[in-house]
This record gives C-alpha cells, structure tokens and sequence, in this order.
C-alpha cells in the first residue's frame, strides 16, 4: 500500500465518535443596506467602525489566527445590548456558539468601558463651562447650569448572598441605581453606576466623585436636579410649595430644563433596549456594559447618528415636578439657610 492509500485508509477507518470540529457559516453585516444595519446594529455603519477602531487592539485573535474577528465581535456585543437578543439567538445569526457570545459581550464591555474617561468628562476650561450652559439658558432661560442630574434603574438579575434585598428597589425588583449627569445635548457627562437598588438618590451623590468637585469649586456653574436631591449652592431643586409667581417662573423653567436628563435617558435606553429589560448577565459585568453603553451613547451623539431616532419607538418623557421626598436632611442648618438664601437671590434677580 502507497503513502497516498494508507491515508485514505485511515481517513475512512477514523473512529466514527470522534468529533470534528464544524464551522458555521458567517455572513457580513456590513453588506445589509444602511437602514437594516442601523435598525439591528443601532448605529449606522461610520459609528461602528469608528468603535471597531476604538477597542480593535483589545479584542485581538489568538496568535495562530484563531478566535472572532473584532469587527464581529464589536458587532455580536452591540446586536445583544441593542436589541435585547437572547445570546443563543444572536449565536446562531453570526456563526457563535452561546458561550462564545456571553464571553464576547463582556471582552467587548470591559474594552469600552476602560475608554470611558475619554468619552465620559465634566467641562473642564471656562470656555467649556460657558458654551454648555449657554444651551442649557437657551431652553427655558435658566443661567448657570453646566449639567443636568437624575438616577435611572437599571433592572438586573436576581443576585444572591447576604446583601441580595439590597438591590431590591422600591418598585420591588432588582437593580442598580445609576447616577447622571448630563448636558443640554444629552451626552453623558459624569456617571455612577454601583450603587444597588435600594440606595436613595441623594446618598448617591453626596458620596459622589462629582459633589467633591464643585465642593472643591472645579466649576463655575451649578447642577439642577429633582426634590430627591439636598438644595445647595451647586445644585438646585425645585420649591415645592411655590408663593409667589416669580417662584412658579422659576419651577417651570427649572422643570423644562431638567428634563434634559430624562430625554438622555429615554433616548439611551431606546438604542439599548437591555437597559429597559434587564441586564441578563453577572452583576460585575453588568456594572462594565452600564459603563460601555454610555461611552456608545456619546460616541453617537459625537458623530451625530441619530437616524435610529427616526424609525423606533420612542420612550415616553413626560416632565414632571418630583414629589419624592429627600432623605433626613442632616446638613448643618447654616448651609441649609445659605442655600435657601442664594437660591431666593437667584429667583429674585432671574425671574
């Protein structure tokens, strides 16, 4: 028997239980016409290779060649937060096996959420300062504000361990509560996202990064928020029981231009629908793609793709006065009547 015999031989004679190792066919996304690849891609196709080159040297194949590509990787990621596919699902759509797509979502997440300080950031320069809170005047009127604040609730799995009922939230599921700040454009400028479910919004932020800022005096302009939030000369609520017509002036202006962050939100969680859903993945990797989706969040708005906007189903904003009640206000009393007093100043001389 020749060489060219035996090998035939044998390849007929394998052992019929050993495995062979299949590929599945893979299609490129990239051929879908432009408004199919945004509706299922939720950028369109400038906006995804600008993150592929973002997090192309992070998500390398092994030295042998093997592994997914970047670019599917960065696509497979973006396909399971964007339009809440089940990982088997989205598996079976570009040639992955489940497994793979679970280990691809947090590689991809973890590699964007290590860019977020270039992406995510307060203004810095007076110049910066100014420009945004001349957009935030030009809404209602409102001087002063560089920057929008509110928690949203980001649903996640039930978790379990001694700490499990502290992630439960008010509305009674589980969850992380998320702190931001954005500006009048909705891009995200500062964003907390550890604290669990049951955390109050104002003990959010007077543990914050951000409040030690403006107590170090960073920024000349100050931050509006809701009732759930403490009044300070940084940050200003809205009166809950208005007097006088100068103070209704101010709630509506100030309620109109808060909305803001509630506008970053909806349209945040539209593009994400797993943001609306639920997180179906670990809590540490869940608080990575949180991170991620804000830093894919600002890169739209950067680039301007907002098309997806236009053909979804948009998440509903209504403007509204918060009625939640803050948490025990412990401030010295001075500070609460030096902020009541320069927030009165301000109404006076604005309204």
């Amino acid at each position: 028997m020749n060489a060219i015999n035996a090998i035939v031989h044998l390849a007929n004679n394998a052992d019929p239980a050993r495995r062979r190792k299949l590929y599945r066919q893979r299609s490129n996304p990239f051929d879908l016409r432009d408004l199919n690849f945004e509706i299922k891609y939720r950028f369109n196709k400038d906006t995804v290779r600008t993150i592929i080159d973002l997090v192309e040297d992070d998500l390398v194949q092994s030295a042998r060649g093997g592994g997914t590509c970047p670019e599917l990787q960065v696509l497979v990621a973006i396909r399971c937060w964007g339009r809440r596919e089940v990982q088997d699902d989205a598996g079976d759509l570009h040639g992955l096996s489940q497994p793979t797509v679970s280990r691809i979502c947090a590689r991809v997440a973890h590699a964007i959420a290590n860019k977020a300080n270039s992406f995510i950031k307060m203004p810095i320069t007076i110049g910066e300062q100014e420009r945004i809170s001349a957009k935030f005047r030009a809404i209602k009127n409102f001087p002063g504000v560089i920057g929008a604040i509110d928690c949203t609730h980001i649903k996640i799995k039930k978790t379990g361990g001694d700490m499990a009922q502290y992630y439960i939230n008010r509305k009674g599921y589980y969850s992380l509560n998320v702190q931001v700040v954005c500006d009048a454009d909705l891009k995200i400028m500062d964003i907390v996202a550890r604290w669990r479910g049951s955390t109050h919004d104002s003990r959010i932020f007077m543990e914050s990064n951000i409040k030690q800022r403006f107590e170090d005096r960073q920024f000349r302009g100050r931050l509006i928020g809701d009732s759930g939030y403490p009044l300070l000369p940084y940050l200003f609520t809205p009166i809950l029981r208005p007097s006088r017509p100068e103070e209704e002036a101010y709630n509506n202006a100030h309620i109109s231009t808060r909305n803001t962050v509630e506008r970053c939100f909806g349209v945040w969680k539209q593009r994400f629908q797993c943001l609306l859903h639920g997180l179906p993945v670990s809590l540490q990797n869940g608080k990575a793609v949180i991170i991620a989706l804000a830093v894919l969040h600002n890169i739209a708005i950067d680039m301007n793709d907002t098309l997806l906007e236009q053909h979804m189903e948009q998440v509903p904003v209504t403007p509204q006065l918060s009625t939640e009640n803050s948490v025990h206000d412990n401030r010295p009393s001075l500070l609460r009547r030096r902020s009541q007093l320069i927030l009165q100043n301000f109404i006076n001389q604005h309204f």
